[in-house]
């Protein structure tokens, strides 16, 4: 789900050239800065002996850039004595690092086929680094390693690892799942928890919601909903998350398909344009939301930072996306029965990931000018590793969570800490738990998977212990009303839920013809565009007249062209799987 758009303007290229040789410091050309080492060298046994180096990590799934902070740049620090400085993604500046020739030490989500051609990444198996450094990786990831290596590597060299790896069968997800809806639990209840049959029933219960409570905590108005465009890519984020309560996602996960949405578990697609499509019918919610007040104002101008901070004051009342809400539900709201819970409609049926042994595709590189690939590699394959997934988490062991009666178990500080009622201590890098947490936005291994070391998943919100743990009046609440004990436990039991089996092709997936490429970009800024101003159009002839526009432009930029192109490879592939 991110963001994107690519600018051939010289100004930009400069600035952000200018912007990258400062964020290399000190190492020059160098991707690492450090004090000694060289590439080739034997590395310590001992990662924390070693001399300090601080590694750029660009990361397409990232929102944050600067240095790491807060306890998990303090555990790495003292782990591997490396910091790592963050450079937030996007197709701009991910086209002008590719231009620059410098991926920087690690790359996260970026065009691998495009990367490697280049000669910017780094083959694993170079002078034996994955065998050397790398056996965890291996043994908790090795379906994922051969996967890449066949698709791109020519089935000899490795140049990535997908993301999110594991094995099972059900939803992926952990005890919340990817979407919601979600609503503020405390206001849906005093409306006598009326039922919500279709999509397009929440305005009203969200209107009456608004009536209750119309002021935040600091006393700003409320909305239902609020929007954020630093997130889109060839449509508007927000609208299509409604496709996914209905068990569709854009593109199908493995080919270039971002102008189709492809259902989970089941051969059938729609067109973003099609006129009855979810997407459509996205627009049209968020344009019937603005006409009731319900829709604020500001998402025509806003970034996601600003609106993590409205629902943080209690501004938003609507969640499409469960984690959005975390900066509400604070220990202290919850205990004073104040909070955001899942409350579904009886059309959804959301979609979901399955586990993949093979892993996603916001993939996991090293950059082929890194410094130091030995201790890139013996990084990454902590990251692999139980004790990395772990603690990458949910932290060092002994201070957030412990092992009790052989169980894992949140410590008392654990409990509030994670709820971001307390500050870390300064010796754990001090500030919240959450702004913390680890800033490349990206994971390993499945947090729903076992840890061999605990017996329990990775994912403490899974925890026998934190799931019997006393808890607070908002979770009981629901936890009575919904009969589950999750809202995995309620999706899986309620058959609400679409899981996408995983795919596998021996062979890459077909790359998009240059003159397919221009027309998709073209295409998705018309669609950007218009579907901005349809959710904000002033009534409903503008409204229709915007859509019209918007179809029509899209067409005659090559809009079925592209859509012909990416049908035809789903169908071949993804599809064909998913009618056997």
């Amino acid at each position: 789900m991110k963001r994107n758009k690519w600018t051939a303007a010289a100004v930009a290229m400069i600035a952000m050239l200018v912007f990258l040789s400062a964020c290399s410091g000190s190492a020059g050309t160098n991707s690492a800065t450090n004090s000694g080492n060289n590439t080739g060298t034997e590395v310590s046994t001992d990662p924390s002996k070693q001399p300090e180096i601080t590694l750029n990590v660009f990361s397409n799934l990232s929102n944050y850039t600067g240095e790491q902070p807060g306890w998990f740049g303090k555990l790495i620090k003292d782990k591997f004595n490396i910091k790592l400085n963050i450079i937030s993604g996007g197709q701009q500046r991910a086209a002008t690092m590719m231009a620059s020739g410098d991926l920087g030490d690690i790359a996260i989500a970026i065009d691998i086929v495009d990367a490697s051609k280049a000669g910017l990444l780094l083959d694993w198996n170079k002078d034996g680094l994955l065998d050397k450094y790398g056996q965890d990786i291996k043994k908790y990831a090795g379906q994922a390693l051969e996967a890449n290596s066949k698709q791109y590597g020519g089935g000899t060299a490795i140049y990535a690892i997908g993301q999110n790896v594991g094995s099972g069968s059900g939803p992926s997800e952990g005890a919340n799942m990817t979407f919601g809806p979600w609503l503020r639990w405390d206001l849906y209840q005093q409306l006598g928890s009326p039922e919500i049959k279709t999509l397009e029933d929440y305005l009203p219960v969200v209107k009456k919601m608004q009536e209750l409570s119309p002021k935040s905590d600091s006393g700003k108005p409320t909305y239902g909903f609020s929007l954020w465009s630093d997130w889109d890519g060839v449509m508007a984020l927000n609208p299509k998350v409604m496709a996914q309560f209905y068990g569709y996602n854009d593109g199908d996960g493995f080919n270039d398909a971002e102008l189709m949405m492809t259902k989970a578990d089941e051969a059938k697609w729609q067109g973003l344009l099609d006129e009855d499509s979810y997407y459509m019918r996205g627009l049209k919610f968020f344009f019937e939301a603005n006409k009731m007040g319900l829709l604020d104002p500001d998402s025509l101008t806003q970034k996601f930072p600003d609106v993590t901070n409205k629902y943080s004051d209690g501004q938003i009342l609507f969640a499409q996306l469960p984690w959005l809400t975390d900066g509400y539900n604070t220990e202290k709201h919850v205990n004073a029965g104040k909070g955001f819970a899942f409350v579904p409609f009886a059309e959804e049926k959301m979609s979901s990931a399955g586990f993949s042994p093979y892993g996603g595709t916001w993939y996991w590189s090293i950059g082929a000018k890194t410094k130091y690939p030995e201790r890139v590699m013996q990084f990454m394959n902590w990251m692999f590793s139980p004790e990395g997934v772990q603690e990458t988490h949910i932290g060092p062991k002994g201070l957030l969570w412990d092992i009790v009666d052989g169980k894992p178990t949140l410590t008392e500080f654990g409990y509030k800490a994670v709820s971001n009622s307390v500050d870390m201590p300064a010796e754990y890098g001090g500030g919240l738990f959450k702004d913390g947490v680890n800033q490349m936005n990206n994971r390993t291994v499945n947090l729903s998977m076992i840890n061999p070391e605990t017996g329990e998943p990775y994912d403490y919100s899974m925890w026998t212990s934190y799931l019997n743990n006393n808890p607070n009046p908002v979770t009981k609440s629901w936890r009575d009303a919904m009969d589950a004990l999750t809202v995995k436990d309620y999706v899986v039991k309620n058959n609400k839920v679409a899981v996408q089996p995983p795919y596998f092709s021996d062979k890459a997936k077909t790359q998009e013809p240059s003159d397919i490429k221009q027309k998709k970009a073209e295409v998705g800024k018309v669609i950007k565009e218009y579907s901005w101003k349809m959710m904000f159009a002033k009534n409903d002839n503008e409204f229709a007249s915007l859509k019209e526009a918007m179809v029509s432009k899209a067409k005659g930029l090559g809009y079925d062209d592209v859509i012909k192109f990416q049908v035809d490879n789903y169908e071949k592939t993804v599809g064909a799987a998913l009618k056997k």
